[in-house]
């Protein structure tokens, strides 16, 4: 598949290595053309001089960017991002009860109405999006989305990396997955590891019964 990402940060790096390494062909870029180079010469991913440039080809758009740069990006991209698999990584810096009630990533698609807006992966640190598997268990990879071919799509980009797809609803499940997402970070700000991730266990998800599965 075709994959652009938009941020050579963390998590944009992280992403570029695990779609890379899944064999998908992706495309980095970023504000600074030299950030996007680095970024492609340490992951295998190929470097674009600018943004428009990467979604232009893309079949999926990944906005590895903080959530206070998206109405910047998506004002530059917006034409170009038209009936494109967008998927929003981003969270709030810091939550609190007099923000708003709605979700970045509904916020992003009323801002691109045409696009195709999936939230997903923003449940994992940079770490766990470069490499998924937690103990030997693959971590949760979370995706809400309001267009359903576009959700399939990214589900089955996330099982390519590793993760266990799950699927979380529609879009406004996206308030629940930044709170998720908001609870580990806080956890982990007091004193954690940051290689920490969801994992749903049930009957058919413990490690025992994914054990027995495989004997």
């Amino acid at each position: 598949m075709q994959i652009a990402i938009i941020g050579a940060g963390n998590v944009g790096r992280a992403l570029a290595t695990s779609l890379t390494r899944a064999g998908h062909d992706v495309t980095v870029a970023a504000a600074h053309a030299d950030h996007a180079r680095d970024a492609a010469a340490q992951t295998g991913a190929t470097a674009a001089s600018t943004s428009a440039e990467a979604a232009s080809g893309a079949d999926v758009v990944v906005l590895a960017v903080p959530a206070n740069a998206l109405e910047a990006v998506a004002s530059e991209l917006g034409q170009t991002l038209g009936g494109k698999v967008v998927i929003d990584v981003s969270n709030r810096p810091t939550p609190s009860a007099d923000g708003p009630a709605t979700s970045i990533a509904e916020e992003l698609q009323s801002r691109l109405p045409q696009a195709k807006v999936v939230k997903a992966f923003n449940t994992a640190f940079a770490s766990r999006q470069a490499d998924p598997t937690v103990g030997g268990i693959a971590a949760d990879g979370y995706v809400a989305g309001d267009d359903e071919s576009a959700k399939r799509t990214v589900l089955d980009v996330v099982e390519s990396l590793g993760f266990r797809p799950v699927d979380a609803g529609s879009l406004v499940a996206a308030r629940t997955l930044e709170g998720m997402a908001w609870l580990n970070i806080q956890r982990n700000m007091a004193g954690g590891s940051w290689q920490d991730a969801w994992v749903l266990v049930g009957p058919e998800t413990s490690p025992a019964a994914t054990a027995d599965s495989r004997n």
